[in-house]
């Protein structure tokens, strides 16, 4: 899954990932909607993580203008990795399952599109070489590709829940020309 970052300054971070399939497909495209309805999920859960009370599946989806059936696929894929909790019944809902600095964009998107390597042979948990590779220890793109993926990573799994939440509110905001 080919992913390239770009962050522009925003009220909120703006991450955008072109993605490729692993499969040998060449298309691209940006981060998978699938993964930005889940970190729209997730910050809101994390708005109300004080509360310590459950969110409602109808709520997170009427609030974030996420189709509820595929929020709900989310949150299950979500909760299966760790990253919520979840309880049924009739005070039943979804809260974040660890603390908000422990909870990182990287994370969430991992948890929904899988590595953040923009070729297999530069993925730290998928790794395989390249059908057309003579050499894996020498070769130049992917030395040059693992070096995109730690790059997009050391944002990613540096920038948390707790970050996000805080830069919402303005405090320690990032400038308007920051630069990775």
């Amino acid at each position: 899954m080919q992913r390239a970052l770009s962050l522009r300054g925003a009220q909120t971070p703006v991450v955008e990932v072109v993605r490729a399939d692993f499969s040998g497909s060449d298309k691209t495209r940006m981060l998978s909607q699938k993964a930005k309805y889940a970190l729209r999920a997730v910050l809101l859960l994390a708005e109300r993580q004080e509360d310590e009370e459950l969110v409602l599946i109808a709520e997170i989806a009427e609030r974030e203008q996420i189709p509820r059936k595929f929020l709900e696929a989310i949150l299950v894929e979500l909760r299966k990795d760790g990253i919520l909790e979840s309880r049924r019944g009739k005070n039943g809902g979804y809260r974040l399952a660890r603390p908000l600095d422990r909870i990182s964009f990287g994370d969430v998107i991992r948890s929904i599109d899988g590595p953040l390597a923009p070729i297999r042979c530069a993925s730290r948990t998928q790794f395989q070489p390249c059908t057309d590779c003579q050499d894996v220890d020498t070769c130049s793109i992917r030395w040059a590709m693992t070096k995109a993926r730690d790059a997009m990573a050391n944002v990613l799994d540096g920038w948390t829940l707790a970050d996000a939440v805080r830069q919402r509110h303005g405090i320690g905001a990032i400038p308007l020309n920051f630069a990775v």
